[in-house]
């Protein structure tokens, strides 16, 4: 089955080692599931799972009150969730807020295959900004109408219509 692997690089390191690159599968995560305040812990999301924590002491609290039984179940369910299906999506918004950035998604069979293709690639990518970089020069353009053109006729620069 494939899956989605995505590939953080450390804040301000433009070309990050394989020792220095993060990947986090981006699906599912049974673990955070069957023991979500656990798991958050686990990947040091304190916030969450302090959350998480309150949610479910609230909601094994309603289920021994007669009567809320459903609404508590439902509120250690609903919790078991969010963290199941977006506790990966949790760990990658929390490097992002740290400075690293999402260099890669690549969809592959595992992660092994996920990485050979990432870092191969990043190979190629050292390899071409070795050889020398194009000399680029601001040429005059030709004659024309410049600045007043729309993209695609939607929107003018103004913001208007």
């Amino acid at each position: 089955m494939t899956s989605s692997y995505i590939f953080l690089t450390p804040p301000g390191g433009t070309s990050a080692t394989a020792d220095e690159t993060r990947t986090i599968r981006d699906g599912f995560t049974l673990l955070g599931f069957l023991f979500p305040w656990i798991w958050l812990l686990a990947h040091r999301l304190w916030l969450h799972a302090a959350a998480a924590f309150l949610l479910q002491g609230i909601g094994g609290a309603l289920m021994d009150e007669p009567g809320l039984g459903p609404a508590g179940a439902a509120i250690l369910l609903g919790v078991n969730m969010l963290v199941g299906l977006e506790g990966q999506n949790f760990r990658v918004r929390n490097l992002a807020a740290k400075g690293w950035n999402q260099d890669a998604l690549i969809a592959a069979d595992t992660i092994g295959t996920a990485e050979q293709v990432y870092f191969s690639d990043r190979a190629a990518i050292v390899a071409s900004d070795a050889a020398a970089a194009p000399d680029w020069q601001n040429k005059a353009r030709p004659n024309g109408q410049h600045g007043n053109a729309t993209s695609l006729g939607l929107f003018g620069f103004d913001g208007g219509r």
